[in-house]
């Protein structure tokens, strides 16, 4: 009789614990997966898959007007929200079916219910008690709000996906990638939007060049723009909300958003009953093998708060699977990450940023800014292009590629290849270029623009 009723039980059923199930079932564990709320986590219901299908929308907004630069009759329709909302649904309903049936396929024990410690190796699931070898947590993050008066009248990212209508006027507070992502997405679909952040430039941990073409391409999309900015109070105003802001002014609204972060989803889940340790935003603390302060329990993805990116979190739990099981230790690094930021027009990233990279020695450093062959014709403004290359003048290494601009993000995953097998210089250079395409201008920058780092190495 077995000692444990499973060899591995995954508390969340998310991207990082439905891969991490899967695969270690695969390799001939017993494995159950308890999942509170809904199967595929974040990334399928309340983000990733959802946003895509409300930025595409709003993207076929502008390409009807800019069609008519190229011939093409436009007659103008009002957006139909509940259309979009009713096919966007569906298209979730379906991925997160999927995740249900492949661990059902792969033979793994599905918990509707939420799991909570007992002990180091006992936890309750949705009041039945089951035990296990180890015990994998991946439960993920969950969106914060600022803690001013009134914060309970605002919206989080969640939220976006439930909203019945299309709010006229949008504050949206936060300078972070979701904050220019829901700006985007509801200027896109006819809202006037006000961003707020406290900082000079949004995107911050960004390229700074990248920063600042954001900033000058959210504005030229008609998105107010409010840097140096916290708001300090919300309020209702009739039928309506009004946001206090820490320079004396206000914005009205009908909706508010907050887009102030995540938080990793660790209350409630009995921790201190198992001894694993946290760090004091929550977050719980695990070594370079994804152990925690008990070494046969594990947490992976974003309630650890490393790289919160569902890409990261499935790669991750893959490899621990195979690691615990498979007979094929073996890690994933968390450098040089490709990632996107879906506002209009998207930003595209791997790598090092020029600051990054200079802090570490002398850099060459190669920029580009043009228009793209598209907008020469549709005459659309913030449209403009921007890509980057950050280069270690002793190896001749690409530490770091960026892009704003059409297609970034499907740009960058080949670039991020190239970066992540340590490419040089020269062998971007060399490469032929497809014509006529900007990815090109990725392989036929030869001029430095700057050279950044000098001082740093000579400290």
């Amino acid at each position: 009789m077995a000692a444990f009723d499973f060899d591995l039980f995954v508390i969340g059923g998310g991207s990082a614990g439905v891969r991490l199930g899967r695969i270690s079932a695969g390799h001939g564990a017993r494995v159950g997966v308890a999942e509170e709320r809904f199967w595929g986590g974040t990334c399928v219901n309340v983000g990733c898959v959802p946003k895509k299908i409300m930025v595409n929308a709003a993207e076929y907004g502008a390409w009807a007007e800019d069609a008519v630069a190229f011939g093409w009759q436009r007659h103008h329709r009002a957006h139909d929200w509940a259309k979009l909302a009713a096919a966007r649904d569906a298209e979730v309903a379906r991925l997160s079916g999927i995740y249900g049936k492949l661990l059902a396929g792969a033979g793994v024990t599905s918990f509707d219910g939420r799991a909570t410690f007992l002990d180091a190796h006992t936890l309750d699931v949705g009041g039945t008690r089951v035990t296990a070898e180890r015990i994998v947590i991946a439960t993920g993050g969950t969106p914060t709000r600022l803690d001013i008066p009134g914060a309970e009248l605002g919206l989080v990212s969640d939220d976006l996906f439930t909203l019945k209508a299309l709010p006229k006027r949008a504050v949206v507070i936060g300078g972070g990638y979701i904050a220019v992502e829901f700006a985007s997405i509801l200027n896109g679909l006819g809202a006037e939007v006000d961003l707020l952040y406290r900082a000079a430039l949004p995107l911050r941990g960004f390229d700074e060049d990248i920063r600042a073409a954001a900033a000058e391409a959210l504005a030229a999309n008609g998105i107010r723009l409010n840097p140096d900015v916290t708001p300090t109070r919300i309020t209702h105003l009739g039928d309506h909300l009004m946001v206090s802001l820490s320079n004396g002014f206000m914005k009205e609204a009908d909706a508010v958003f907050f887009c102030t972060g995540r938080a990793p989803n660790t209350a409630g889940l009995g921790l201190d009953k198992a001894g694993i340790a946290v760090d004091a935003g929550g977050a719980i603390q695990v070594d370079e093998e994804h152990r925690t302060s008990q070494p046969h329990i594990y947490a992976i993805g974003d309630v650890i708060d490393r790289v919160n990116l569902t890409p990261m979190a499935t790669a991750v739990g893959h490899a621990l699977a195979d690691t615990l099981f498979g007979r094929n230790p073996r890690k994933v690094s968390y450098e040089n990450v490709p990632t996107a930021v879906f506002m209009t027009p998207p930003i595209g990233t791997v790598g090092l940023t020029e600051a990054e990279a200079a802090a570490r020695g002398p850099v060459d450093v190669y920029v580009t800014r043009f228009t793209p062959m598209r907008h020469t014709i549709s005459k659309r403004e913030g449209r403009r292009t921007l890509m980057k290359l950050v280069v270690c003048q002793r190896t001749q290494k690409v530490l770091g590629a960026h892009m704003l601009g059409e297609d970034a993000a499907e740009i960058m995953q080949g670039i991020g290849i190239a970066v992540a097998m340590g490419a040089t210089k020269q062998d971007f250079d060399r490469t032929i270029g497809i014509h006529p395409t900007a990815a090109e201008e990725f392989v036929t920058l030869r001029t430095r623009t700057r050279v950044a780092g000098v001082q740093e190495a000579a400290e």
